[in-house]
């Protein structure tokens, strides 16, 4: 963890970086292909499933994204409140994102609708889990991707016209609902939540009822590699242990708004200058001072 006297310089560093990062298109980000929907009832559909297709690489997650949203047409959510797995999901059937098949995006637009019909937003359905008096949004994901597992995913996977189909015993969707309590540090999750509670220039802040300071910052490689070349952990294995290691240095920053720096912290490490676990250290490194790089 950095000390008191670290702490001043390190938050004036990633202030510096996180202004210069916030605003709209600083960088090639799923998110931009969410902003141009207006209504916040799409912006929230399009949003978890933007996120949920964040993981690989960059020009793949957004081609995959925009066919996606191609096929969901102009208001996503009024598609996802009258998707019917019989009539509209074999339209998904060419879809294919690393080793996510078009039934497994089919079924999240199934769970989506129940979501919808059940609470009549994400965030209200997010809420349901969710306290004030929680230390973070860590129990909400939770209950969020355990009552979101318990859909009845028949009508997608065993839909008419595929006679011998069965809903796998580990569904493809499941993918898209990690949990904290296993251990996984729910990158794309976060992502999503981020997008939705925080606002500034990136971030959309559709929703209302979730605090900035409650959230988990996403743990993806970028985040890893600078969390650990900042100190901002301890551990060298990904997880939530990793996730909240790191969102709790932050808040020791910022105690409102921890993940504000995630966007900038994210792009920083695309821009593969990060030497932690390098021969080139610190060389090319855009925070060169404050960061301790670790060689080979």
């Amino acid at each position: 963890m950095p000390s008191l006297a670290s702490q001043a310089t390190l938050r004036d560093e990633l202030d510096r970086h996180y202004h210069a990062f916030n605003r709209e298109a600083a960088a090639a980000d799923p998110i931009e292909l969410v902003r141009p929907f207006q209504d916040p009832a799409d912006r929230e559909i399009a949003g978890f499933c933007a996120a949920a297709l964040a993981f690989g690489r960059v020009a793949s997650v957004l081609q995959s994204i925009q066919a996606l949203f191609k096929l969901m047409g102009p208001h996503p959510a009024a598609f996802t409140r009258q998707f019917d797995p019989a009539r509209d999901a074999g339209a998904f059937d060419g879809l294919v994102h690393r080793w996510t098949r078009g039934r497994d995006l089919a079924a999240l637009i199934w769970i989506l609708r129940a979501m919808l019909e059940r609470s009549g937003s994400l965030e209200a359905f997010f809420l349901e889990g969710f306290h004030g008096d929680h230390v973070d949004v860590g129990p909400a994901l939770d209950s969020f991707s355990r009552r979101a597992r318990e859909v009845d995913l028949r009508p997608v996977y065993a839909r008419s016209g595929r006679p011998r189909a069965r809903v796998p015993k580990r569904p493809g969707v499941h993918y898209f609902f990690p949990c904290p309590s296993a251990g996984s540090g729910c990158k794309r999750l976060n992502l999503f939540v981020r997008w939705m509670v925080r606002r500034d220039q990136v971030d959309l802040g559709v929703w209302t009822g979730v605090p900035a300071a409650k959230l988990i910052v996403p743990l993806d490689t970028h985040v890893i590699r600078l969390g650990r070349c900042l100190r901002l952990t301890r551990y060298a294995s990904p997880g939530w242990k990793m996730a909240s290691e790191i969102t709790a240095s932050l808040r020791a920053i910022d105690p409102a708004d921890p993940v504000k720096f995630d966007f900038s912290l994210c792009h920083l490490g695309m821009m593969n200058a990060c030497g932690y676990g390098r021969p080139q250290r610190d060389s090319q490194c855009p925070l060169k001072g404050i960061c301790r790089p670790r060689a080979t």
